[in-house]
């Protein structure tokens, strides 16, 4: 009997069944009244008077008719650079310990984010909920007792004046706590290896010292990890290294357009759970089995609002009309996309993390990611969200039988009329004007906005296919491989001008 596995097990479904219900909406009252206390003497405490907003009979209310909407350019103009200066106490207590480096997608210019010890306690005690979580779920004592592979980005942090740099998954893995690094894989030594290709070589070297229960990150990065694993030790499948791997944490993008894919560098099926962990904060993470979609971390350092994703509410950057409307976590209802809003313990306030999501279970708080602002196709009122689109290329997976575990289109003038010009990333060989035939014959079943479109000033649907690894090359071009780069699904056409030069050079 594995005793130790056993022990892990028990406890945690002990921690489970002792920890009473809570209500998702009292816990944001609460966390938002900590964070307006904490930061009341902060200088943007005392700008919008957080004393009086917390002492307020309808202190929700107060607080988003005071504070403006920030996307990061304005509070990193506004507030943030003055942390770069040297200030304290600016946007919160003290001075961030670290700045996580993100490029939002793919982007070549780094946002740095203060990530403060309140943010590392916080995400910690996510990631706590998160492992209690799993008492939900029909796993074997043993798997309490293998190693867990985390691929991020490199731990190997950059000391800057008085803090510390890099990619939130790197801060995160280089604070795990102390009874958890006798799990935790690949070790200190490769994660702190920078060039993603090196680390991911010497994964695959030593990958059969490894018991893996359990691998973590972006699914298009653990992908290519896994098929060169199995390359380097010429197996079938992953199973035949790790045959004890039960579990794979995602995050980062929507699991689905990887799914086939991913499964077919499998043995066997295996437990696949959602986590959403952003350079501002861990936001949620799938808690049971009957869904796959994620329960929002409502106790824990992140104060939550929800702006209607509608027209007039956007403008076309992606970024909110200074009026639009905010919901608390009372007022929203399923079946609408709303604009992500988030005021957290790192100091960021009513901050557009750039996310849309939608309620799947309101009085669980549980959500699906739906898309990006900033990746709206609606160039010619088509209204498609990355999650339609995304259905739309599980559709042509599903139809003709292959594996598209990437792609990007845009909204492309062709001798000025408008088409929707698809790249699909695949290894098959099918007919373009079939594919582009049936996505069109699909998306417009699918949403009644894009039909219309069709019928007005889109034209029509094109489709080019390449490779994968063009994808792949990329991202690495625009910036490093593996940690948060994901892809743009939604390319504007300048940018699109630029990856259709770059597919041409491959």
């Amino acid at each position: 009997m594995h005793i130790v596995g056993s022990i892990i097990k028990g406890l945690i479904d002990l921690k489970d069944k002792l920890t009473p219900e809570s209500s998702p909406s009292e816990e944001q009252k609460k966390v938002l009244k900590d964070l307006l206390e904490k930061a009341q003497d902060t200088e943007f405490g005392k700008c919008y008077d957080f004393k009086t907003i917390g002492s307020n009979s309808d202190m929700q209310k107060t607080f988003s008719e005071k504070i403006p909407f920030f996307d990061y350019n304005q509070i990193n103009e506004k507030w943030w650079r003055k942390l770069h200066k040297g200030q304290t106490n600016v946007t919160w207590p003290g001075t961030p310990s670290y700045y996580a480096l993100s490029s939002g997608t793919t982007g070549k210019t780094s946002k740095r984010i203060p990530v403060t010890n309140d943010m590392i306690d916080a995400i910690k005690s996510t990631g706590i909920a998160q492992v209690s979580a799993l008492s939900n779920y029909d796993l074997p004592p043993t798997f309490f007792e293998k190693g867990i592979l985390m691929l991020g980005s490199s731990t190997d942090l950059k000391e800057k004046e008085n803090h510390l740099e890099g990619e939130i998954s790197g801060i995160s893995a280089s604070n795990i706590p102390s009874w958890f690094k006798g799990y935790y894989k690949p070790g200190e030594e490769i994660a702190q290896i920078d060039d993603w290709d090196e680390r991911v070589l010497r994964i695959a070297e030593k990958a059969k010292d490894w018991d893996i229960g359990a691998i973590s990150g972006i699914p298009s990065w653990i992908e290519l990890m896994l098929a060169e694993v199995i390359a380097y030790h010429k197996v079938k499948n992953i199973h035949e290294i790790w045959p004890n791997l039960e579990v794979y944490t995602s995050g980062g993008v929507a699991f689905g357009p990887y799914e086939k894919s991913f499964n077919a560098l499998l043995g066997r099926p295996i437990t696949v759970i959602d986590t959403y962990l952003a350079s501002e904060g861990f936001i949620a993470f799938q808690s049971r089995p009957e869904t796959d979609a994620m329960k929002l971390a409502t106790d824990n350092g992140i104060y939550f609002e929800f702006v209607p994703f509608d027209p007039e509410y956007i403008n076309q950057d992606g970024s909110l009309v200074a009026n639009a409307p905010s919901l608390t976590l009372d007022e929203v209802k399923t079946d609408q996309d709303y604009v992500l809003i988030i005021s957290t313990v790192s100091g960021a306030w009513r901050y557009l993390i750039g996310d849309t999501i939608e309620f799947t279970d309101v009085e669980r708080a549980e959500i699906k990611i739906t898309g990006r602002t900033k990746f709206f196709l609606n160039t010619v009122g088509s209204q498609l969200s990355v999650n339609k689109l995304n259905d739309g290329v599980k559709h042509l997976e599903e139809t003709f039988d292959i594996k598209i575990p990437e792609y990007t289109l845009c909204a492309k003038r062709f001798d000025d009329e408008f088409y929707h010009s698809w790249y699909l990333g695949t290894e098959a060989s099918i007919d373009s004007n079939q594919l582009a035939e049936s996505i069109d014959k699909f998306l417009q079943q699918a949403n009644k906005n894009y039909k219309v479109a069709r019928s007005k000033a889109l034209k029509g649907v094109k489709v080019a296919t390449v490779s994968p690894s063009v994808f792949h090359e990329w991202n690495g071009a625009n910036k490093k491989k593996g940690g948060q780069v994901k892809m743009e699904r939604v390319m504007g056409e300048d940018k699109f001008a630029e990856w259709e030069e770059f597919v041409a050079q491959q």
